[in-house]
């Protein structure tokens, strides 16, 4: 069975209480993989065993997949509970998901190879993470970056060439900023943000101004 974390994910708490009083955003995911109890793991599992550490690691574990090389059909599976998940953060809610979205789900071993593969590099952030400029991970400037993973998170399950991976990359440095209070990261994250919109903005008005001349040619 899937057992919830600690109820504190915050890297202070982890600090006062030693290192091993509460898990690692990695080490959660590699135990979620290696559960061998189930084919399948649903969005709602995630949800069940990450709501208690809020928004952070629920919008990262969404996201991530969409940044990496995955099964074809991953992003449709996690890049709707991202536009859920980005909204209420946005407005200062607590996360949830309706069952239409909560009971979808993907196979284990493909959950397995997409840890197998993100956990490396997270375990390098979470060693350069660290609480500082607090100010911009508490509302209401957490909101702020709510709306703005909110925008990405709807470019990013829209069929756009180059609409995945920057904006899934940007929401990711966001979610980690978020989760260990690291304002530093949040600012990069915002950067990244304001650079993959200009990305796709600029794709979708290559494809528009293809599309018109094309249709010149064949008016014409």
């Amino acid at each position: 069975m899937l057992s919830p974390p600690p109820t504190e994910d915050r890297a202070e708490d982890r600090q006062t209480a030693g290192p091993d009083a509460a898990l690692r955003l990695s080490e959660v995911l590699n135990g979620i993989a290696a559960d061998e109890s189930r084919e399948r793991i649903a969005v709602g599992d995630l949800l069940k065993v990450m709501q208690e550490r809020a928004f952070g690691p629920l919008m990262l574990i969404f996201a991530l997949p969409n940044a990496l090389p995955t099964p074809p059909g991953t992003s449709s599976v996690l890049g709707a509970p991202l536009v859920f998940l980005t909204a209420q953060l946005a407005l200062g809610w607590s996360p949830w998901l309706p069952p239409i979205i909560a009971r979808r789900s993907i196979a284990r071993k493909d959950f397995a190879a997409f840890v197998a593969k993100a956990t490396p590099w997270l375990a390098r952030a979470e060693r350069l993470l660290r609480p500082r400029l607090g100010v911009l991970a508490h509302p209401p400037a957490e909101n702020i970056v709510g709306v703005m993973c909110f925008v990405l998170a709807v470019v990013l399950v829209l069929p756009i060439p180059l609409g995945n991976m920057l904006p899934a990359l940007a929401i990711c440095i966001l979610a980690l900023g978020i989760l260990e209070r690291d304002g530093i990261w949040i600012l990069t994250g915002m950067a990244v943000a304001v650079a993959s919109l200009g990305v796709v903005s600029g794709v979708v008005w290559a494809f528009i101004k293809t599309g018109l001349f094309l249709l010149h040619q064949l008016i014409g």
